[in-house]
């Protein structure tokens, strides 16, 4: 991270919906003067305070440097479903590591959803928690593809899915796009930045001390690491970089394996309990699975928060507020005389083959990322993952570290501008069916 980051540290949290719903949050101190602990972790969004949290259960002593708040990045903005698996589908696990390790992989995404959901019963974490998800077709390519994988999870996998047909699903969805639904009883949806800033409070309950406004400027690694930043230095047994997306000038080699990609999500006018009701009647989270795809769920409030419209090239596309309009109104007709009352985004970071990457640098220098827009539930696994491996159970990490991961090619310059180009084939797929 360059210097000149340090002028703009501890910003605000982006103008959202979510940021407007939860209360204001007072400025943690940012690090001051050369600190000693026995793990540091860079980055407070749901990775970095899971691990923090993790540790701190196990009676670890941790400090958290957080450049600007406390969930800012894609912890705080994004769609906020929590979903069983990853961001890539089993077989593609199955081809990355074979059919066994695949297997332990995802009975341990079922493991970060039970995780999640006990956290936020034992911290008493208030995040609209809401139960359920339905994955969609578009296309009779993608009903085929869906319903492929439903058969593949409860033969291979022992995961029991269900399918809706275009009859059923009407009865809890009222829109005409979809064909069918894959519906997930055991995932779920929640409030992000709720679930981010309580992740913190549980982590400050257990002692963990969180510095806002402290971007990292360096990594000196070695037997016992350093994190510096402008003001100040962290010496530590253990480094966990958690800066996933945010990730800048740290670790080179980490950076190479990630593509920040640009995602944004709208807040509706508020409907009324009943007109909201009406749409999703049971209350559960949605998501098409086109390339471009969009997801929705209804907030506590009565609002649809409606999310899509991906960007690749790391900037916004035009006029956000009406494309992210007209595709509200293609999923729901009848919001007709309803538009965004706002608009927001932010980045999330995506692998080469969409799996997990998470392992060691060093022997002290630990890392998760590459979440692919589903780190909502593995970031929770992720850092208890991370906390085993510390504490000496390297068994989980060690099967997380055999999936290979290729960098993105092209180097800085050319990466983005090769992204682009290859997701408009995929975009383009999915307007021909």
């Amino acid at each position: 991270m360059s210097e000149s980051a340090t002028s703009t540290a501890g910003q605000p949290h982006a103008p959202s919906w979510y940021a407007d719903s939860v209360p204001a949050q007072p400025l943690r101190p940012p690090l001051r003067g050369e600190q000693a602990t026995d793990v540091c972790v860079l980055g407070a969004g749901y990775t970095g305070l899971s691990t923090a949290l993790s540790l701190a259960e196990r009676g670890y002593r941790v400090t958290v440097l957080e450049a600007q708040r406390v969930g800012w990045g894609a912890s705080g903005r994004n769609g906020g479903q929590a979903i069983v698996g990853y961001g890539c589908e089993v077989d593609t696990l199955e081809r990355l590591v074979g059919n066994a390790d695949a297997r332990l992989l995802f009975d341990y995404s079922r493991e970060g959803m039970a995780l999640l959901r006990q956290r936020l019963q034992r911290y008493a974490i208030a995040c609209d928690w809401r139960e359920g998800h339905a994955s969609v077709p578009i296309s009779a390519r993608q009903e085929r593809g869906l319903r492929r994988g439903l058969l593949t999870l409860a033969e291979r996998y022992d995961y029991p899915l269900r399918w809706w047909d275009r009859s059923t699903l009407r009865q809890q969805l009222d829109s005409p796009r979809y064909r069918g639904a894959m519906f997930d009883a055991a995932s779920g949806h929640l409030h992000p930045l709720a679930y981010a800033q309580g992740l913190a409070r549980a982590a400050e309950s257990l002692g963990v001390v969180i510095h806002e406004a402290s971007p990292v400027l360096a990594l000196a690694r070695g037997p016992r690491p350093q994190l510096r930043t402008a003001s100040g230095t962290v010496s530590a047994n253990q480094v966990v970089i958690a800066g996933n997306a945010w990730l800048q000038g740290i670790a080179p080699e980490l950076e190479r394996r990630i593509m920040p990609v640009g995602t944004y999500i709208g807040a509706s006018a508020p409907l009324g309990a009943a007109r909201a009701r009406d749409l999703i009647r049971n209350d559960m989270a949605v998501a098409d699975v086109s390339w471009a795809l969009d997801y929705f769920k209804l907030s506590a409030d009565h609002r649809l928060l409606f999310g899509g419209r991906a960007s690749y090239s790391a900037l916004p596309p035009p006029n956000l507020r009406g494309v992210m309009t007209r595709r509200m109104h293609q999923v729901f007709p009848q919001l007709a005389d309803v538009g965004m009352e706002q608009v927001w985004g932010g980045y999330v970071d995506i692998t080469r083959n969409r799996a997990p990457h998470w392992g060691r640098l060093t022997p002290t220098v630990y890392f998760a990322q590459g979440f692919s827009g589903h780190g909502v539930a593995a970031t929770g696994l992720a850092g208890a993952v991370i906390a085993e491996a510390i504490a000496g159970q390297n068994e989980r990490l060690d099967v997380f570290e055999r999936i290979p991961h290729r960098p993105f090619p092209g180097g800085r310059l050319l990466r983005t501008p090769l992204l682009v180009a290859a997701m408009s084939w995929y975009k383009l797929r999915d307007v021909l069916g």
